[in-house]
């Protein structure tokens, strides 16, 4: 599982010309999928995003999490996270999983950071999508879970 993590002022997205989810200041998320990635691996990872303390405190510290400044989410699904380029000119999408199981844990991702922010929104798996965001710092991580977890 791959997240690329970025702080947003606010973000959007849109399919066919209509808005179909929006947030303020948070994080949003392009969530890439494996045939190898679980729901264990998925909790881990929203756990570890939702917790992480990258927002300024009063201090203007990189010390607070996506709750402690009422932060909200948009997840919006990209499996071109899982990209390779090693050859040629043309990138192979071979890691990707596969659409009916990244579609599921795509949508247990999303469902699974309701538990740890109030405004969660996503975009439509699959759909041809516009994302438009105001990015913050900027701030942007890349996660991978065979990095953080195996």
């Amino acid at each position: 599982m791959r997240c690329v993590v970025q702080v947003v002022q606010h973000a959007a997205v849109t399919v066919d010309n209509e808005t179909i989810g929006k947030i303020g200041r948070g994080f949003l998320i392009f969530l890439g999928v494996s045939d190898t990635d679980t729901e264990e691996m998925a909790d881990k990872m929203v756990k570890k995003i939702c917790s992480l303390r990258i927002f300024p405190d009063e201090n203007g510290k990189t010390n607070c999490s996506l709750s402690d400044v009422g932060g909200s989410v948009l997840v919006v699904s990209q499996f071109t996270l899982y990209a390779n380029c090693k050859k040629g000119n043309r990138p192979s999408f071979i890691e990707a999983g596969a659409p009916d199981k990244a579609d599921a844990l795509y949508r247990y991702f999303t469902e699974r950071c309701k538990d740890y922010v109030q405004k969660v929104e996503h975009g439509e798996f699959g759909a041809d999508m516009k994302v438009e965001l105001l990015n913050d710092g900027p701030f942007t991580l890349m996660l991978d879970s065979d990095q953080l977890f195996k």
